[in-house]
């Protein structure tokens, strides 16, 4: 399979993620290696208003293999946009050549995660959206792992109605032609997906491309997918 893609670049905000952020490197680095030798990749970290090290932290993993910004940005919307500028100055080719693919620091993706997107790309799709699943339950009442796989829709065809900023790709060309991210504290990636469909882009929601995503009941955007996820809670209560 032959494709017009030369880079990749991976963008990571980060708020506090101390703990959970060499995880979601280790597996992006994974995913990386995966890659054909004909394409480059990046990683910009956008460490925002953080108060622990998660910047010491995203400095020394990185080790030159890509980098991390600092911004009190406050708002996940502003932070993904900060680490695409980032990117896009970093990498200087042409813009339809170069793919952002996007997930949180609270995240862990497949090793087949850039690879996948690298064969969506080369079918001509400028814009992807995969699914998540949780790595662990244990800050919710018992069933709520059931009750959350059981509403979260896969269809008969492998497509879903879902978008998470934690596993959502774009090529830059695409993502520029719409603005971009929006300066959002939360719902920018349904913005920027809903965006991109009004300008006529080509999308593809993949169910089988899945990412691992933190199972905490409090996270770092308000009315995110962790508030999403408690809201379970009640339920099973």
């Amino acid at each position: 399979m032959s494709s017009a893609l030369q880079h990749m670049s991976v963008l990571i905000p980060a708020r506090n993620e101390e703990e959970l952020l060499p995880r979601c490197l280790r597996s992006i680095f994974a995913a990386c290696s995966l890659l054909p030798l004909s394409v480059s990749w990046d990683v910009v970290v956008a460490v925002d208003s953080s108060t622990d090290r998660t910047f010491e932290i995203a400095e020394c993993v990185l080790r030159g293999r890509g980098v991390a910004i600092r911004t009190d940005a406050g708002a996940v919307g502003k932070a993904r946009a900060l680490a695409a500028a980032v990117a896009l100055k970093r990498y200087r080719g042409p813009r339809n050549c170069c793919w952002l693919a996007n997930t949180d620091a609270d995240c862990s993706v497949p090793e087949t995660w850039l690879r996948d997107q690298w064969e969506l790309a080369a079918a001509n799709v400028e814009a992807f959206a995969g699914t998540v699943d949780v790595d662990t339950f244990q800050e919710h009442r018992a069933g709520v792992d059931d009750l959350f796989r059981a509403s979260y829709r896969i269809f008969s065809d492998g497509t879903h109605p879902h978008v998470h900023g934690a596993n959502l790709g774009v090529r830059a060309d695409a993502y520029l032609r719409v603005g971009g991210w929006r300066h959002l504290e939360t719902a920018e990636d349904h913005d920027l997906w809903n965006r991109l469909r009004i300008a006529g882009s080509r999308r593809a929601s993949v169910g089988r491309m899945k990412v691992l995503t933190s199972g905490r009941k409090v996270g770092r955007a308000p009315y995110g997918f962790a508030q999403a996820l408690a809201a379970h809670d009640e339920v099973a209560a």
